[in-house]
C-alpha cells in the first residue's frame, strides 16, 4: 500500500490552523497504525505429546512461540522463565509452543528427561512454523494476539521483563 500525502506549502507569516493540523496528524497516525497489523501465517503444529495446534485451534488465545535448541545456552537459561509464564498465564488463555529447531527427536527427548518443560514442545518435523520464521539466532520469540495477528517478536534472550513486555503487546499482563 502506498500512501501519498500532499501538503500545501507553508507560509510562515500566516496564522496556523492547529486544529486542522492536529486532525491531519491524528488521521495519518491512525492510517499508519491500522496498516501495521500483520496476520499470523497459517500454521500447523503437533506437540511431542500428540496435541495438534493451528490458527483455528488457538483462536481467541494468545500464543507465544519460542524457537529454541537444546544446545543453546541462552534458551536453556530462559527455560525457567518461559515455563513460569506458561503456568502463570495458562488460565488467561496463553498457549506456549516451544519449537525445537532442526534436532532429532531422540536428542530432544533425552534433553527433556533431564530438563522437562511446562509448555508444549514441537519438533521441526511436526510443524511448518520453523519455515515461516527462519532464524540464525536463538531464542526467537513471536507472540500472536487473540485476533490471530503477530503482536511482536523478540530476537535473543531478554529475561522475564522483556518476555512480559512482549506478552503485554498481546494483552497478557
Amino acid at each position: 500500500m502506498q500512501l501519498l500525502i500532499l501538503l500545501p506549502s507553508i507560509d510562515m507569516t500566516a496564522r496556523v490552523n492547529f486544529k486542522g493540523l492536529m486532525t491531519v496528524a491524528v488521521l495519518l497516525a491512525m492510517t499508519l497504525a491500522a496498516s501495521a497489523v500483520e496476520p499470523a501465517p497459517r500454521f500447523r503444529a503437533k506437540s511431542m505429546d500428540g496435541e495438534n495446534f493451528s490458527n483455528e485451534s488457538v483462536k481467541g488465545k494468545v500464543v507465544l512461540l519460542q524457537f529454541w535448541a537444546t544446545w543453546c545456552k541462552y534458551c536453556r537459561g530462559e527455560q525457567p522463565v518461559v515455563d513460569q509464564l506458561t503456568r502463570e498465564f495458562a488460565d488467561r488463555g496463553l498457549v506456549v509452543l516451544a519449537v525445537d529447531f532442526m534436532e532429532p527427536k531422540k536428542t530432544v527427548k533425552k534433553y527433556l528427561e533431564g530438563m522437562p518443560r511446562a509448555c508444549k514442545v514441537v519438533l521441526t518435523e511436526d510443524t511448518n512454523l520453523a519455515a515461516m520464521y527462519p532464524t540464525h539466532s536463538f531464542p526467537l520469540y513471536v507472540v500472536i494476539d487473540r485476533d490471530g495477528n503477530v503482536a511482536g517478536t523478540q530476537k535473543g534472550a531478554g529475561g522475564a521483563v522483556a518476555l512480559r513486555r512482549l506478552l503485554s503487546k498481546a494483552g497478557i499482563e
